[in-house]
């Protein structure tokens, strides 16, 4: 009675006890879930530490403190010895038990507690001391980090090079030229002035997401720049050529895309351009057309490639149909929105080679992937290579039609004139998550890279990132192509990056590995009536995960969401890469959105470094038998456009359920960092610096500039000047970094998000650095309409 009495006095005291007792109660609870199913015992361990201190609170006993320092000492070492002295990863172990440790040091606790209070503080006091150490060397450098340095020869631009001429005042080609390499020439802006750096000019598009769009309404486009002409289109399809110096619109062109509810997404990653050479010949050997001399290229998202006069932005009546042909034809389904061309197609002298992407997930019948070249002139068909036929050179008629379903070439494609070959990257048949019934055929290609013969479509040579890809484990990169010094001579290499964190690197020429990437086993078990591939591909240049996930490497903003991932993780199938799909539900690392995506890697020819940004965020994969909320059939529950919930897959046995393995809080259940930057020496392939890069300022509740390092979409740009450039991470800003060591250089805010990669050129004189900034609408970014130019200090011009 005495003790109720007294805690009446002390409602501080009592309010805490009774929130130490629920704290307890909640990881006694969970960490015997935990336990049950194998994971670690601490949580059960300082349940009942808490629950024990709530207990001596409530008695007023101060040996509570006691009990709550050897709490925190326990948990330090024990934090320790799973995560080392990684602040990020010690965060959530003790972000709620430190704070409570100064709590009940205060005097409206510690002036009601009995017995020896004296020593009671002063031994919590020293744990506390203790931790704040720990903090303190956890915050000492970056256990993540590479801390390397180019060497001296390799940081300065030096020698010639033997890869042909990349873009120098322009910016011809999506990757800056066909070679994909995203670098320019340009040295005006250099590591020492990038500090310098101010917006020149500024324009909006005024192109915003409709009610009728889909989530996924994205801006990732790379501008064009030929002459004093920028190019650039948004999401709808539009065409914009600014004034390249001050950004001011000279035309637009507008496709006039209608809204249709199968629209996946709502995507253009860019267009490509054509120019006529003096005395010039079509494929037949006639002289080339007068007409559109330079011309604009521009894929549609309902199936459409148009050409436009690059001057004027009027359609070329003499390609195809008054300007446009139908990319839908030659093929057996052809629904509005189930085949999309977002990136633009692949442009060579007398030949434009188009692939496109194809609705995802949603049916085994859905068009075929494809890959067409077409008259660059006259848009006539001059091949088809369909690989899911078994002659994929087989052209269209009445009486054939492309394979439904077949790899489709989404992504950006590149080119070696030289050669005479195009490089497209493929994704898997569809659907992407469950194949027992994918022919032969289709999986020859699948998730591969194929080289075509630019004239003919004849393959050259393929190489399978994947084997029996169940992970929509795409090749989502355009490839880029660099010299290489060999023993006996130059080697036209081609770099791939793959969403498994691999780079592989082959001869361009006929596709035999330059870095080894040999075949190891992979988990087996696959969902009844499908099948596994006993081995799959490991490159020796890859920046995959060296280790499995553990539970160790589980995360959350407190001690209780970390407990939370842990026995979501406990529950779903893991044994590594390529753990199959199931039932269960399959833990998915590196996630569906790849370490690398359509940003791919950006490569300095001269210096022979690449510039990489990898990302890491595990997937949830769950096959969902059919039933009531998954039906064998389509209905008006389930619009095909839908990105969100459980995927049919039609034609299957299974839909899928997939999401990012995140925590009842909404943020990644695995610790950071999710998103880095690396500089790669090509004569050794090694990683010479890899530094995480962005914060969760946009994010987070508050704008906390915690640099985690955060996932990204948009690759790197690299310039003569030792610059690298980098605007896809998710706290809408443009970064530049030096490509010596990484240290960042300088950095603008964004007025929306950056997921796009940015690009380079001169007019007037004057270097100016592009981004383009709408966000992106399944990333959860900042939507808008922005493209922006900065330059150094000179005549900054106006909105």
């Amino acid at each position: 009675m005495a003790a109720a009495r007294e805690l009446q006095r002390a409602p501080l005291l009592t309010f805490t006890a009774i929130i130490v007792a629920l704290m307890g109660l909640a990881l006694f609870a969970g960490g015997l879930w935990l336990a049950v199913i194998g994971g670690s015992l601490y949580y059960v361990i300082a349940g009942a530490a808490l629950l024990g201190t709530a207990w001596l609170l409530w008695r007023r006993h101060a040996s509570a403190l006691w009990l709550y320092a050897a709490l925190l000492l326990g948990t330090m070492i024990w934090a320790i010895w799973e995560v080392g002295l990684d602040f990020w990863s010690l965060a959530p172990r003790g972000d709620v038990l430190a704070p409570l440790g100064i709590w009940l040091l205060l005097p409206f606790i510690t002036a009601h507690l009995l017995g020896d209070m004296r020593s009671a503080r002063w031994g919590l006091v020293a744990v506390l001391a203790v931790a704040i150490v720990v903090l303190g060397a956890s915050l000492r450098g970056d256990r993540f980090g590479v801390n390397g340095a180019l060497p001296q020869a390799a940081a300065a631009t030096a020698g010639t090079d033997t890869a042909p001429a990349e873009a120098q005042a322009d910016w011809t080609a999506y990757g800056a030229s066909n070679f994909g390499t995203r670098f320019s020439s340009l040295k005006q802006i250099n590591a020492d002035n990038v500090k310098n750096l101010q917006l020149a000019w500024e324009f909006q598009t005024g192109d915003r997401k409709g009610p009728d769009d889909p989530d996924e309404f994205t801006n990732e486009v790379t501008p064009l720049k030929i002459g004093d002409l920028l190019y650039t289109c948004s999401p709808h399809q539009k065409v914009f050529a600014l004034d390249a110096a001050t950004g001011k619109l000279r035309w637009t062109f507008d496709p006039k895309i209608e809204h249709h509810k199968n629209f996946q997404h709502m995507t253009c990653r860019g267009v490509a351009y054509h120019e006529t050479k003096p005395g010039a010949v079509d494929v037949s050997g006639a002289a080339a057309p007068g007409e559109c001399a330079k011309r604009i290229f521009l894929p549609t998202n309902d199936g459409r490639l148009f050409a436009l006069d690059a001057d004027s932005g009027k359609p070329c009546e003499g390609f195809g149909d008054h300007g446009q042909i139908d990319l839908k034809a030659g093929n057996e389904i052809t629904t509005v929105g189930f085949y999309e061309g977002t990136s633009p197609p692949v442009v060579t002298d007398k030949v434009v080679i188009m692939a496109g992407a194809v609705i995802d997930n949603y049916s085994n019948k859905v068009p075929s992937g494809a890959i067409r070249g077409f008259d660059v002139y006259s848009g006539r068909l001059l091949w088809a290579f369909d690989p899911g036929n078994p002659d994929p050179n087989e052209m269209p008629s009445d009486t054939h039609r492309f394979t439904p379903g077949s790899p489709n070439g989404w992504s950006v494609g590149a080119a070696d004139e030289a050669l005479g070959l195009v490089y497209i990257p493929l994704g898997s048949s569809s659907p992407d998550i469950w194949a027992g019934n994918r022919s032969a055929d289709n999986e020859r290609y699948d998730s591969a890279l194929v080289a075509l013969d630019i004239a003919t479509g004849k393959l050259r040579w393929s190489f399978q990132n994947v084997h029996h890809d169940l992970w929509d484990m795409d090749m989502p990169s355009q490839p880029s192509l660099v010299d290489m010094p060999g023993q006996d001579g130059v080697v036209p290499a081609i770099y791939v990056p793959a969403k498994t964190g691999n780079i592989f690197v082959l001869d361009r020429r006929d596709g035999h590995l330059l870095v080894p990437a040999p075949e190891k086993p992979v988990p087996q078990g696959a969902a009844p009536g499908d099948r596994l591939s006993p081995t799959q591909p490991f490159s020796e240049l890859s920046f995959r995960p060296r280790k499995d996930l553990t539970g160790a490497q589980m995360w959350g903003a407190t001690m209780f969401d970390q407990l939370a991932c842990r026995i979501k993780f406990k529950r779903l199938r893991y044994e590594g890469p390529f753990t199959p799909p199931s039932e269960q539900g399959t833990l998915v690392y590196p996630g569906d959105f790849g370490m690398f995506e359509w940003g791919g890697i950006a490569i300095d020819p001269v210096r022979k470094i690449a510039i990489a940004n990898p990302q890491s965020i595990p997937f949830v994969s769950r096959l969902v038998p059919r039933g009531k909320d998954n039906p064998a059939a389509p209905n008006s529950a389930h619009p095909p456009g839908t990105e969100l919930g459980v995927q049919p897959m039609y034609g299957t046995p299974y839909g899928v359920d997939l999401g990012i393995f995140l925590s009842p809080l909404g943020i990644p259940c695995m610790a950071p960092p999710w998103g880095s930057l690396a500089a790669i020496d090509l004569k050794t392939n090694q990683i010479v610096w890899q530094h995480r890069v962005g914060t969760i300022r946009d994010q987070a509740p508050l704008p906390l500039p915690f640099k985690l390092g955060v996932p990204m979409l948009g690759g790197p740009m690299v310039t003569a000047g030792g610059v690298a450039f980098l605007s896809g991470t998710m706290d809408d800003y443009i970064r530049a970094f030096d490509i010596k060591d990484g240290r960042m250089l300088w950095q603008d805010r964004l007025p929306a998000g950056g997921q796009s990669t940015p690009m380079t050129y001169e007019v007037g004189g004057r270097q100016y650095v592009v981004t383009v900034d709408g966000g992106h609408g399944s990333f959860g970014t900042k939507l808008g309409d922005y493209v922006r130019a900065y330059a150094l200090p000179g005549n900054v011009a106006s909105k």
